[in-house]
Protein backbone atom coordinates (compact mmCIF):
# COMPACT_ATOMS: atom_id res chain seq x y z
CA UNK A 1 0.00 0.00 0.00
CA UNK A 2 1.33 3.08 -0.93
CA UNK A 3 1.81 5.82 1.85
CA UNK A 4 -0.11 8.93 1.70
CA UNK A 5 2.14 12.07 2.79
CA UNK A 6 1.44 14.43 5.36
CA UNK A 7 1.56 17.15 2.23
CA UNK A 8 -1.53 15.46 0.79
CA UNK A 9 -3.78 14.92 3.47
CA UNK A 10 -3.01 19.06 4.22
CA UNK A 11 -4.20 19.56 0.85
CA UNK A 12 -7.54 17.83 1.75
CA UNK A 13 -8.00 19.75 4.62
CA UNK A 14 -7.73 22.88 2.68
CA UNK A 15 -10.57 21.67 0.27
CA UNK A 16 -12.52 21.27 3.86
CA UNK A 17 -12.37 24.93 4.19
CA UNK A 18 -12.54 25.01 7.59
CA UNK A 19 -10.43 25.12 10.45
CA UNK A 20 -11.78 22.23 12.30
CA UNK A 21 -12.91 19.07 10.69
CA UNK A 22 -13.59 15.69 11.57
CA UNK A 23 -12.01 12.44 10.40
CA UNK A 24 -15.33 11.33 8.75
CA UNK A 25 -15.38 14.82 6.78
CA UNK A 26 -11.72 14.01 5.70
CA UNK A 27 -12.37 9.83 4.37
CA UNK A 28 -15.63 11.21 2.40
CA UNK A 29 -13.16 13.90 0.78
CA UNK A 30 -10.09 12.10 0.16
CA UNK A 31 -11.16 8.48 -0.76
CA UNK A 32 -8.85 7.30 1.80
CA UNK A 33 -9.52 4.69 4.02
CA UNK A 34 -10.10 5.40 7.81
CA UNK A 35 -7.03 4.02 9.17
CA UNK A 36 -4.67 5.75 6.57
CA UNK A 37 -5.99 9.19 7.59
CA UNK A 38 -6.08 7.96 11.20
CA UNK A 39 -2.22 7.46 10.93
CA UNK A 40 -1.94 10.82 8.66
CA UNK A 41 -3.69 12.97 11.30
CA UNK A 42 -1.83 11.49 14.22
CA UNK A 43 1.83 12.06 12.09
CA UNK A 44 0.37 15.24 11.52
CA UNK A 45 -0.31 16.35 15.28
CA UNK A 46 3.14 14.93 16.38
CA UNK A 47 4.57 17.64 13.85
CA UNK A 48 2.79 20.73 16.00
CA UNK A 49 0.52 21.00 12.69
CA UNK A 50 -2.70 19.82 13.93
CA UNK A 51 -4.43 19.60 17.56
CA UNK A 52 -6.43 16.57 17.96
CA UNK A 53 -9.54 18.03 20.02
CA UNK A 54 -11.59 15.07 20.49
CA UNK A 55 -11.90 11.63 19.03
CA UNK A 56 -12.41 12.07 15.60
CA UNK A 57 -12.37 15.80 16.01
CA UNK A 58 -9.56 17.59 14.72
CA UNK A 59 -8.45 21.24 14.28
CA UNK A 60 -5.43 23.29 12.62
CA UNK A 61 -3.28 24.65 15.38
CA UNK A 62 -1.43 27.10 13.21
CA UNK A 63 -2.72 30.51 13.50
CA UNK A 64 -5.09 32.15 16.37
CA UNK A 65 -5.78 30.55 19.57
CA UNK A 66 -8.85 28.07 19.13
CA UNK A 67 -12.19 29.27 20.65
CA UNK A 68 -14.07 26.28 21.91
CA UNK A 69 -17.47 27.22 20.86
CA UNK A 70 -15.90 26.45 17.19
CA UNK A 71 -15.95 23.16 18.35
CA UNK A 72 -20.00 22.66 18.90
CA UNK A 73 -21.11 21.23 15.77
CA UNK A 74 -18.78 19.39 15.35
CA UNK A 75 -19.21 17.57 18.79
CA UNK A 76 -22.39 16.87 18.05
CA UNK A 77 -22.54 16.52 14.52
CA UNK A 78 -26.65 14.38 15.33
CA UNK A 79 -27.63 16.11 18.17
CA UNK A 80 -29.29 19.45 18.36
CA UNK A 81 -28.07 21.98 21.04
CA UNK A 82 -27.82 25.20 21.29
CA UNK A 83 -25.54 27.41 24.10
CA UNK A 84 -27.52 28.65 26.74
CA UNK A 85 -27.70 29.33 30.79
CA UNK A 86 -24.26 31.18 31.88
CA UNK A 87 -22.31 30.59 28.77
CA UNK A 88 -24.81 32.19 27.03
CA UNK A 89 -25.48 35.13 29.63
CA UNK A 90 -21.53 35.76 29.38
CA UNK A 91 -21.92 35.97 25.76
CA UNK A 92 -24.22 39.01 26.24
CA UNK A 93 -22.66 40.93 28.81
CA UNK A 94 -25.24 39.96 31.62
CA UNK A 95 -22.88 38.10 33.35
CA UNK A 96 -18.87 38.99 33.53
CA UNK A 97 -17.74 35.83 35.23
CA UNK A 98 -16.21 33.59 32.86
CA UNK A 99 -17.90 30.26 33.30
CA UNK A 100 -15.52 27.30 33.39
CA UNK A 101 -17.60 25.29 31.56
CA UNK A 102 -19.21 25.57 28.05
CA UNK A 103 -23.05 25.17 29.27
CA UNK A 104 -25.44 23.43 25.92
CA UNK A 105 -29.17 23.12 26.08
CA UNK A 106 -30.50 19.80 24.47
CA UNK A 107 -33.60 17.68 24.67
CA UNK A 108 -31.23 14.54 24.96
CA UNK A 109 -29.78 13.04 27.85
CA UNK A 110 -27.43 15.09 30.36
CA UNK A 111 -23.84 14.95 29.71
CA UNK A 112 -20.39 16.01 30.31
CA UNK A 113 -17.82 16.07 27.30
CA UNK A 114 -14.06 16.81 27.97
CA UNK A 115 -12.35 17.46 25.40
CA UNK A 116 -8.85 19.51 24.32
CA UNK A 117 -10.16 22.95 24.41
CA UNK A 118 -12.95 23.05 26.90
CA UNK A 119 -15.61 20.96 29.00
CA UNK A 120 -18.81 20.95 27.93
CA UNK A 121 -21.66 20.62 30.41
CA UNK A 122 -25.21 19.32 28.21
CA UNK A 123 -28.29 19.72 30.22
CA UNK A 124 -31.37 18.01 29.38
CA UNK A 125 -34.59 20.16 28.10
CA UNK A 126 -38.24 19.37 28.00
CA UNK A 127 -38.56 18.63 23.75
CA UNK A 128 -41.53 21.36 24.10
CA UNK A 129 -39.17 23.67 25.77
CA UNK A 130 -36.44 23.46 23.12
CA UNK A 131 -36.65 26.64 21.43
CA UNK A 132 -35.88 30.37 21.56
CA UNK A 133 -32.65 30.12 20.06
CA UNK A 134 -30.57 31.77 16.94
CA UNK A 135 -27.59 31.45 14.79
CA UNK A 136 -24.71 33.14 16.94
CA UNK A 137 -23.50 36.54 15.48
CA UNK A 138 -20.42 36.57 16.65
CA UNK A 139 -17.42 34.43 15.84
CA UNK A 140 -18.02 30.67 15.15
CA UNK A 141 -20.95 28.92 13.56
CA UNK A 142 -23.35 27.52 16.78
CA UNK A 143 -26.98 28.15 18.15
CA UNK A 144 -27.59 30.03 21.03
CA UNK A 145 -30.17 31.21 23.16
CA UNK A 146 -32.11 34.58 23.20
CA UNK A 147 -30.79 36.64 26.02
CA UNK A 148 -34.05 36.40 27.93
CA UNK A 149 -34.80 32.38 27.14
CA UNK A 150 -31.11 32.15 28.76
CA UNK A 151 -31.99 33.59 31.47
CA UNK A 152 -34.78 31.22 32.37
CA UNK A 153 -33.58 28.14 31.00
CA UNK A 154 -31.13 28.60 33.82
CA UNK A 155 -34.00 29.30 36.05
CA UNK A 156 -35.58 26.31 34.68
CA UNK A 157 -32.57 24.04 35.46
CA UNK A 158 -32.43 25.75 38.92
CA UNK A 159 -35.90 23.91 39.72
CA UNK A 160 -33.96 20.22 39.27
CA UNK A 161 -32.71 18.53 42.68
CA UNK A 162 -29.14 19.48 41.68
CA UNK A 163 -30.15 23.48 41.95
CA UNK A 164 -28.10 24.31 39.10
CA UNK A 165 -27.84 27.68 38.04
CA UNK A 166 -30.16 28.87 40.99
CA UNK A 167 -27.72 31.27 42.33
CA UNK A 168 -26.17 34.25 40.18
CA UNK A 169 -22.65 36.26 40.38
CA UNK A 170 -23.53 40.07 40.07
CA UNK A 171 -26.08 40.48 36.84
CA UNK A 172 -25.83 43.27 34.11
CA UNK A 173 -29.25 43.28 32.04
CA UNK A 174 -28.66 45.89 29.00
CA UNK A 175 -31.26 48.07 27.99
CA UNK A 176 -32.81 46.17 25.50
CA UNK A 177 -32.87 43.20 27.63
CA UNK A 178 -36.63 42.76 27.64
CA UNK A 179 -38.40 41.36 31.20
CA UNK A 180 -41.75 41.12 29.90
CA UNK A 181 -40.56 38.40 27.04
CA UNK A 182 -38.53 36.76 29.92
CA UNK A 183 -42.23 36.23 31.39
CA UNK A 184 -43.38 34.92 27.99
CA UNK A 185 -41.13 32.16 27.99
CA UNK A 186 -41.76 30.89 31.74
CA UNK A 187 -45.68 30.75 30.26
CA UNK A 188 -43.86 28.00 28.00
CA UNK A 189 -42.37 25.99 30.82
CA UNK A 190 -44.51 22.43 30.75
CA UNK A 191 -44.56 22.01 34.26
CA UNK A 192 -47.13 23.97 36.25
CA UNK A 193 -45.02 23.79 39.73
CA UNK A 194 -41.68 24.67 37.75
CA UNK A 195 -43.51 27.30 35.25
CA UNK A 196 -44.51 28.85 39.42
CA UNK A 197 -40.60 28.51 40.89
CA UNK A 198 -39.64 30.31 38.05
CA UNK A 199 -42.28 33.10 37.84
CA UNK A 200 -41.03 33.52 41.39
CA UNK A 201 -37.38 33.87 40.74
CA UNK A 202 -37.78 36.18 37.74
CA UNK A 203 -40.04 38.20 39.75
CA UNK A 204 -37.34 38.67 42.69
CA UNK A 205 -34.00 39.71 39.38
CA UNK A 206 -36.91 42.28 38.20
CA UNK A 207 -36.88 43.87 41.81
CA UNK A 208 -33.60 44.12 41.82
CA UNK A 209 -32.70 45.81 38.81
CA UNK A 210 -35.79 48.02 39.46
CA UNK A 211 -37.37 46.49 36.00
CA UNK A 212 -40.78 47.70 35.43
CA UNK A 213 -44.01 45.23 36.70
CA UNK A 214 -44.33 41.68 35.74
Amino acid sequence: MKKVSSQNIMVFIKKLEGRVFTTRELIAISGKSASTIVQSLNRLTEKGLLNKVYRGVWADSRGRPLSALEVIPYLFPRQRVYVSFITALNLYGIVEQIPQMITLASPLHSRTIRTKVGVFSVHQMAPSFFNGFDWYKGEGSFLIAQPEKALIDSLYLSSRKKKQFGHFPELHFPPEFSFKKAKQWVKCIPEKTIRLYVLEKLKTLAIHVTAPSL
